[in-house]
């Protein structure tokens, strides 16, 4: 039997290319070469390339980048919350949204195609060619991340507390540890049927939802289980002061604190969020204690500025922690599910939290969302375009007025072009985006079912609501809507 090599694909003279070889401590630009790949992996990155290839890009337009590693997204039903809660939040949990009114919205069984393949194609036309995301189990969520094309770490979550709200003043817990044990079983079995999945592209992870809403003894536990079996962990952690109250009421410690004493903290950690530790200016605390904690662990934050943002929180700083040793890696966590619109939100927030331009600058911003991103999943061979990491990369069109004129073309891209200037997306070597179109899912179809399926999670929403408000005072529209 003969073997057949992989077709082969050639931009030939790519105008501008990321590259980062292995040992090399950051990202550099190359100009001027061929970038040659296939399914097994990058094969020349560099001058001339004298290989067979069965398809050749004219790469005298484009810059060549590694695919953005998003460690932080839900499919569940943050699509169908779009235009509802931006302008409001709880004012006695220091103003986010997320108990009383985020928590209010669920995409029903019929929504969660849909909503999933919205997110999915979001993050593609964004440049993600590797996501994690975290969801409940239904039937579509293997398949479709399958279908995509992309590398997906999936992380069912499962937790022994609810949350409940007493009216818009106190966050209280409705504890069921009996369902908690059942979901974290049902996770157990579905990670293991993702680590199986024939793509080789899928994995699982072990997902306990909250810190705060998972006994000691549960935390413990699935952490050993994870390490046994080999899977990644991510929790949500620091994320919000309502939460950091919630740990100083219960043992006197913040998320970091809590987390090494259970012995959760490690290189195989990733924590969503971590922005309320003990050096930032909301908390009691005035101890600097948790960033060191945090860097010799190894653990990874997962940082997901602009959900945050909006409700006028921000993480104090980026800059801070990478220096501090802390490695951070970047995700969207809600909508827009756009990594270059997260990536321009993560500098300029961290520079105005920092009070300082040099905070953190653009190139340092492109290593987290790749490798740091990468480093966080345990994989060096992906986040960086070099000899035989895989063939994940993006294609930017410099010629769209928006990355115009071409000094630093990253600059432009995250700058000013963000997404409108991503022409085509490769995992494996396969194109999952070409022309700004994804090839892999409807998109279309999944959209046109978004709006009923926000109709009816609004519904839902007046019915689940403890003071029984109307959507109307719930999420009152941006301006006043007039009669004809």
């Amino acid at each position: 039997m003969v073997h057949m090599s992989a077709p082969v694909t050639v931009i030939r003279n790519c105008a501008w290319a990321i590259v980062r070889a292995d040992g090399e401590a950051t990202h550099s630009y190359r100009q001027d070469i061929d970038v040659a790949f296939s399914e097994e992996g990058f094969l020349h990155v560099g001058p001339a390339y004298g290989g067979q290839a069965e398809t050749e890009i004219d790469g005298r337009q484009v810059m060549a980048m590694p695919g953005l590693v998003n460690i932080h997204c839900h499919s569940g039903d943050e699509p169908i919350a779009k235009g509802l809660f931006e302008d409001v939040g709880t004012a006695a949990l220091w103003g986010n949204a997320l108990y009383e009114y985020s928590a209010l919205v669920d995409s029903d069984a019929d929504a969660k195609a849909a909503c999933q393949i919205v997110m999915l194609a979001d993050l593609m036309r964004s440049g993600v060619t590797t996501h994690l995301d975290i969801a409940g189990v239904h039937p579509h969520w293997l398949p479709l991340a399958a279908q995509s094309g992309m590398r997906a770490w999936l992380a069912p979550g499962f937790r022994e507390a609810a949350w409940r709200m007493e009216g818009s003043h106190r966050l209280d817990f409705t504890w069921d540890k009996v369902r908690g044990r059942e979901r974290y079983q049902q996770a157990l079995a579905f990670v293991d049927e993702a680590r199986a999945h024939p793509s080789g592209r899928i994995d699982g992870v072990i997902a306990p939802s909250q810190i705060e809403t998972c006994s000691e003894e549960l935390l413990r536990e699935a952490a050993a289980e994870a390490r046994s079996r080999g899977y990644r962990i991510t929790i949500h952690g620091a994320q919000t002061m309502a939460e950091h109250e919630e740990l100083l009421r219960r043992s006197g410690e913040t998320a970091p604190q809590m987390m090494e004493r259970l012995g959760l903290l490690g290189p195989d950690l990733i924590i969503g969020h971590c922005i309320f530790l003990d050096h930032h200016s909301w908390t009691r605390q005035r101890t600097r204690d948790d960033l060191g904690r945090l860097a010799r662990s190894g653990a990874t934050v997962a940082h997901c500025p602009v959900t945050f943002a909006r409700s006028g929180m921000t993480l104090q700083t980026l800059g801070g922690y990478r220096r501090a040793g802390v490695n951070v890696g970047l995700g969207t966590d809600s909508y827009p599910f756009n990594m270059l619109e997260e990536m321009r939100e993560a500098l300029i927030c961290s520079r105005v939290t920092a009070g300082s331009v040099f905070d953190i600058d653009t190139g340092t911003l492109f290593d987290i969302a790749t490798t740091g991103g990468a480093r966080a999943l345990g994989r060096d061979d992906i986040g960086r375009i070099t000899v035989g990491a895989k063939a994940d990369l993006v294609l930017v069109d410099l010629s769209v007025p928006t990355m115009q004129p071409v000094y630093d073309p990253l600059r432009n891209l995250i700058h000013c072009a963000a997404d409108r200037a991503v022409r085509d997306v490769f995992v494996d070597g396969r194109a999952i985006v070409r022309d700004g179109k994804v090839m892999t899912l409807d998109v279309e179809g999944a959209i046109r079912q978004l709006q009923d399926a926000q109709k009816r999670a609004c519904r839902a929403a007046e019915q689940a609501d403890p003071q029984r408000r109307s959507l109307k005072r719930l999420a009152p529209l941006s301006l006043p809507l007039c009669s004809p």
